[in-house]
């Protein structure tokens, strides 16, 4: 294709036209600026094009960019129309912008080769609207919610700009050293909205006199006019953040975007798993006198766990609860349960589907990982609650058909009471509601699943056996929840091994076993032999 490097000014003549060529001065050598030309491929319609530019201060300079533009068009085989034009769409849309630096040989060889975009750069901001997109179509609406929420609230803000290519490990930790800032930010602002909502409180209660209310308002003034209180983003939060940053960095290192992934050697703090804990007899006193839990995850004694379920008895959704405090289902598991994955006669349950919510609507999803859709074991008491449920269940239908009222046929085993999906909201209210009226130490509705683990135990199981009845994806996840946990029932299963021992009279009524070795007189206080 035809190519050239030439000399030109910018003159023009008392008609106001430019000279180009036929300026006098061009003769001399400091004159004017030179100038390249290349003919490129004819666009995808056939259309004629070039690549342009001038400015260059020596033909040294211009016959160097010229070399440039024409190794760019040698890139595709002579056979290779398609990219071809991709080459040619790349040099006129550089062309266009005189400022832009011509493309740099080896990456447009690398990204001809593997199929990616000539024209455009991309930017972390690019990757991250490809990936979420790829994303909707394969996972869970509550997984890509969460996705979502990363990118836009902290991942985009900070990091969209960048050239992918060109994304550090420097970029990606001044972004989380700009969340701990914010943090800082946060928690002053919540202090300080914490002392103003108790200066526009009256201290003595009932309503203030005339001469403080106007104080009062102009306090409450105040309070309007502060930020509102903001959660801080907590060390769990940030490793989530890096979790999600990373896998779209992986998307990009599999399409061959890059080959290195930044966030994968960011060093964060790891936040500790709340560790399982026991409502002892004194950590229960202790609660009573001040309110506090001693863990985020507060398991139930057996007893404990006896009480609530007595109390729960007469409520419809008693062998909800049931089920998932023996048998550790989740919540949208629990909620998602089919009739027709429910075997009376192998006495199993197979987890197949569960509810959860996106935003606040109930949508039906495959279990969180593939090792929780599994088949669990229940024992007889189970079975007859679940028979007892479904005959219930069976009775409200007729009801409700008789009276001519609707009913959702859903073939869910937990129902609201016109048949249709029971809202998991709705189950942890009612759960909420039964342990404030039977006065228990307070645990969520979660950790009756952490319950199902600590009755492995009381049962003489292990970890592994708590881990498989969970379907932890492996067992290091259940060790770091509930090792504690198992060790609080260490001295209660050492008293109950003992004490599986049968002997023939009683430990206080008996005489010691072995008489003392040395027989001597009464102490005089003189030292013994032993």
């Amino acid at each position: 294709m035809k190519g050239s490097t030439y000399r030109r000014c910018y003159c023009r003549g008392e008609d106001g036209k430019a000279l180009g060529k036929a300026c006098p001065q061009l003769s001399s050598r400091r004159h004017g600026v030179w100038a390249v030309r290349q003919e490129l491929p004819a666009r995808g319609d056939g259309g004629r094009r070039s690549f342009s530019r001038s400015g260059y201060t020596t033909a040294k300079d211009a016959q160097a960019d010229l070399d440039k533009v024409r190794a760019l068009l040698d890139l595709p085989d002579g056979d290779d129309r398609e990219a071809q034009i991709l080459v040619g769409d790349l040099l006129e849309d550089v062309s266009k912008n005189k400022k832009a630096p011509l493309p740099d040989l080896a990456e447009t060889r690398r990204r001809l080769v593997r199929g990616q975009k000539l024209t455009a750069t991309m930017t972390v901001g690019d990757l991250l609207d490809e990936w979420l997109d790829v994303k909707r179509k394969s996972k869970r609406a509550t997984t890509v919610n969460g996705y979502e929420s990363h990118v836009r609230v902290h991942l985009r803000p900070a990091l969209a700009d960048y050239r992918l290519d060109r994304l550090g490990v420097g970029h990606v930790q001044q972004m989380f050293d700009g969340i701990d800032d914010q943090n800082e930010v946060i928690a002053a602002e919540n202090a300080a909205r914490h002392e103003q909502v108790a200066r526009c409180k009256w201290p003595q209660g009932g309503r203030p006199p005339a001469s403080e209310r106007e104080r009062l308002d102009a306090e409450k003034a105040k309070l309007a006019e502060m930020p509102p209180f903001r959660r801080i983003t907590g060390k769990a939060s940030k490793q989530a953040i890096r979790r999600t940053l990373r896998t779209a960095l992986n998307f990009a290192i599999g399409r061959e975007y890059i080959t290195f992934n930044p966030a994968a050697h960011v060093e964060l703090e790891t936040a500790k798993r709340p560790k399982g804990m026991l409502w002892t007899a004194e950590r229960v006193a202790r609660w009573r006198e001040t309110g506090e839990k001693p863990s985020a995850v507060m398991v139930w004694t057996p007893v404990q766990l006896g009480a609530f379920l007595d109390a729960a008895e007469g409520d419809r959704l008693y062998a909800f609860f049931h089920l998932i405090a023996h048998h550790g289902l989740r919540r949208g598991e629990g909620v998602g349960q089919d009739w027709a994955n429910v075997s009376f006669e192998t006495k199993t349950v197979r987890v197949a589907k569960e509810i959860v919510v996106d935003g606040w609507t109930p949508i039906e999803t495959d279990p969180k990982t593939d090792g929780s859709a599994g088949t669990v074991h229940i024992d007889n008491g189970t079975v007859d609650v679940l028979k007892a449920h479904q005959a219930q269940q069976l009775q409200e239908r007729a009801e409700r058909l008789e009276a001519g009222l609707p009913w959702t046929d859903t073939g869910k085993v937990f129902t609201a009471e016109d048949g249709a999906w029971l809202h998991p909201a709705e189950v942890s209210k009612v759960f909420k509601r039964i342990v404030a009226e039977a006065d228990l130490p307070p645990v969520n509705l979660r950790d009756l699943r952490h319950g199902a683990a600590s009755l492995v135990k009381a049962g003489g199981g292990d970890i592994d056996d708590a881990s498989k009845k969970l379907r932890h994806s492996t067992i290091v996840l259940t060790a770091d929840t509930y090792t504690e946990l198992f060790e609080e029932y260490v001295e209660e299963l050492t008293e109950q091994a003992a004490a599986a021992v049968p002997r023939a009279r009683k430990a206080a009524d008996s005489t010691p076993v072995h008489a003392p070795l040395t027989q001597g007189p009464a102490d005089d206080g003189a030292p013994q032999e032993v």
